[in-house]
């Protein structure tokens, strides 16, 4: 029985990967500074790992960037408009980021997560071969310090499917098995994890043949264990076990039925992921252990192994910087490295073998969170629990339909064809973000602090009002990040230190911990959108996280149902709602970007979250007047499958991630008509590219080609906090010059 994780976090504990990154695109570091520093990551981290008591430790789970984009290089697919850059650096990144001559490749969610990967782009007629450096140079670097890892792949069937495909994507599979082979041939010698989490997604029966063939090829002559996670694949379980496979990572958070039986019968090894890899919240090692014991009853011990039940990239990596958080809250979660002794406890715990003293610490002190948590008067709130109780069907409905709203809307708010506006934020610079950190630690006084963002409110507004925006926005200087400034204001969501996870590439987020019941004690928002339309005569936006949203991008409290802390999360949002319509704005913007990731992977249950989950956004929105224009923001979404949901949301106004899709998302608004009105992104903002009018001209006319014009608003992709002010004031002011030059067309 042995330890695993499936992967680690990569951009380190105190963010170096991040730091180094940006230093490089800034041209501030060399390519070298840059390598030196993800190699000193990656031993790192294996040290970490290997001192933990990790037994099988990966290699070619770190990336400079993404592991689909990683993937994509190694198996030389990297489409052709990228082959006049020599540089196989500055290549790489000019797919995941773009550059003055390079459009970026899309981005989208890694499955229901916040994590981002670059979406391959392949085709029939590529000419796929191995290059295989990366994983050479890493192995060679653990087996400096000591360790044989394990080596970590995305397999060819879910790298096919999560891609953009020209052709047969069957016949590319077939195409790519003969790479594969040929890589799992130069490292036969060490054990390969291949991950194949597309198989937890509803696959069909032509899916699963395609698995008996693939993996009857590729496990011949080699120690493959096949990974998924995030939910069951009981289908590709059995079929697998046909296969020449060594064994299977499971995941057992997701839920412990899965069909390990057939796997055990078919002489296979299974890696119990019983480790929660996706939340924070302490493991029950008792429970766990207990668990594990009881398949020792039918099941050799030698067959089973234990660990994280996906990678831990998507939790932070330790709490030994969480100087400053309470400490009974402190005691109920667990990040990377603490997760790793949970891993260990458990393991020695199955197999009776004697625990060190700081094990019996970590257990003891295990035992004790568990127990208080479930006591806590520091997570109930009577009132709040009364508040959901007390919901009727009055709470999630407007007054009056959209075809009525829309037609008082148009006239209260007298925006002209194609109304221009931006979805929130603007650049995030660093003396921004000096500023807060100087008020958060009482360098400056708060009236100091406020006067400096009224000045950059005051700067924003009248840079909008001069370039001609017709809805205007604050710019959420006073922000961090959307849902941790809200999350910081409510009661029952805890925050971190350094609790730092990536989102994509260099983006980092400090997800909340809701913990508790949830309510807002008091505006969070007013003040400062106040202040914004005092200086205007045009309609300001309030911008506002959803409640969907908030959860789908926190750690979220495991001890009872996200349905009842999506619906306390959207009665604390409504009232915020409700005072900043009191406060005489008049549109109001509530983001649910995270809408789609949250959705389950199987078929059978996603009725459950669509209906809890839109159910909250109606109890955020239908309180106001018809007047109101409620708006919404998604990015980076698959919507066709989802349109019913975004119908019943009934917002007036949609904004979505457009540029990098080529419109292929609004054909999806058009077959289903969908009634209210959409603002599609005419640049990608993801991007440091500046985008010519002309070229908005054309995409906008696009646009026109695929939705009615009186439906449409101009906008770019999504926030502009990454942006710079350089790249932001000529793009949007080319927006607006492109989207006057349309309506002249009209």
């Amino acid at each position: 029985m042995a330890t695993y994780v499936i992967g680690f976090p990569r951009i380190g504990e105190q963010r170096e990967l991040k730091k180094a990154l940006e230093a490089y695109w800034a041209g501030k570091i060399t390519q070298d500074e840059l390598k030196s520093t993800a190699s000193d990551l990656r031993k790192r981290h294996w040290i970490y790992q290997k001192n933990a008591g990790i037994d099988m430790i990966s290699v070619n789970d770190f990336s400079l960037y993404d592991n689909m984009l990683d993937t994509t290089v190694m198996l030389n697919a990297t489409p052709k408009r990228y082959k006049d850059i020599k540089d196989c650096t500055d290549r790489y990144f000019a797919m995941a980021r773009g550059d003055d001559n390079h459009k970026a490749m899309e981005m989208t969610k890694w499955f229901n997560t916040n994590y981002h990967y670059i979406v391959p782009e392949i085709n029939e007629n590529m000419d796929f071969e191995p290059h295989i450096s990366k994983i050479k140079e890493e192995i060679a670097e653990a087996k400096e310090l000591g360790i044989t890892p394990k080596i970590n792949l995305i397999g060819a069937i879910t790298f096919v499917r999560l891609s953009k495909v020209e052709g047969d994507a069957d016949k590319i599979i077939e195409k790519l098995l003969p790479v594969y082979k040929e890589i799992i041939s130069e490292f036969k010698d060490y054990t390969i994890q291949i991950d194949e989490p597309y198989f937890v997604t509803n696959p069909n029966a032509k899916d699963l043949e395609l698995l008996e063939k693939v993996y009857n090829e590729l496990a011949s002559d080699a120690n493959i264990f096949v990974a998924t996670y995030f939910e069951h694949s009981n289908e590709a379980n059995e079929v697998l076990a046909k296969t020449p496979i060594k064994g299977m990572f499971l995941d057992f958070v997701a839920g412990n039925e899965n069909s390990i039986k057939t796997l055990v019968q078919a002489g296979k090894e299974v890696g119990i992921g019983i480790v929660n890899g996706r939340n924070v919240w302490v493991n029950d090692i008792e429970k766990s252990a207990a668990f594990v014991k009881g398949l020792t009853e039918t099941v050799e011990s030698d067959k089973l192994h234990i660990g994280s039940s996906c990678s831990l990239l998507h939790v932070p990596y330790t709490l030994k910087y969480e100087t400053k958080m309470d400490e009974d809250i402190k005691s109920w979660i667990s990040y990377a490295l603490e997760k790793l002794d949970e891993i260990r406890v458990i393991n020695k715990l199955v197999k009776n073998e004697k625990l060190s003293e700081a094990d019996k610490e970590i257990l003891e002190a295990n035992k004790e969170a568990i127990s208080t948590r479930k006591t806590s008067g520091k997570i109930h709130d009577t009132i709040v629990q009364d508040r959901v109780s007390n919901l009727t069907d009055k709470d999630k409905h407007r007054s009056v339909s959209f075809e009525e709203r829309i037609k008082l809307q148009r006239e209260n708010l007298k925006y002209p064809v194609l109304p221009t506006t931006t979805i929130g934020s603007f650049p995030q610079t660093p003396e921004l973000r000096k500023l807060r950190r100087d008020y958060k630690n009482g360098v400056i006084s708060e009236e100091d602090y406020k006067n400096q963002i009224k000045e950059m409110i005051k700067d924003l507004v009248k840079f909008q009002e001069e370039i001609d925006i017709d809805v205007l926005v604050h710019g959420e200087f006073e922000r961090n990040d959307m849902v941790e400034y809200f999350g910081e204001q409510l009661q029952g969501v805890a925050f971190s230190k350094n609790g730092w996870v990536q989102s994509y590439g260099s983006r980092c987020v400090k997800p909340p911990l809701i913990f508790g019941d949830v309510s807002r004690p008091k505006d969070m928002t007013v003040e400062w959108i106040s202040y914004a339309q005092s200086l205007t005569n045009r309609p300001m936006k309030g911008m506002l996280t959803g409640p969907v949203t908030m959860l789908n991008w926190s750690f979220v409290r495991d001890d009872q149902s996200r349905r009842t802390t999506a619906y306390q999360m959207a009665l604390a949002i409504r009232d915020e709602v409700e005072a900043l319509e009191a406060a005489g704005i008049k549109v109001i913007q509530v983001d649910e970007a995270a809408l789609r990731e949250g959705y389950p992977l199987r078929n059978d249950k996603r009725g459950e979250y669509e209906d809890w989950a839109i159910t909250s956004f109606r109890i955020t929105t239908s309180s106001v007047k018809p007047e109101t224009q409620i708006h919404t923001h998604m990015c980076y979404s698959e919507f066709s499958d989802i349109m019913d949901a975004i119908e019943d949301m009934d917002a007036d106004v949609i904004s979505i991630e457009n540029a990098r899709s080529d419109n292929s998302l609004l054909k999806i608004f058009k077959e289903r008509g969908y009634k209210g009105e959409i603002g599609p992104g005419v640049y990608d903002i993801h991007s440091p590219r500046i985008p010519s009018t002309e070229e908005m001209v054309e995409q906008i006319k696009a646009i026109l080609n695929v939705l009615p014009t009186e439906k449409v608003w101009i906008n770019p992709d999504c926030g502009l906090k990454t942006r710079k002010w350089e790249e932001v004031k000529p793009s949007l002011k080319n927006m607006v010059e492109a989207t006057k030059e349309v309506r002249k067309s009209l």
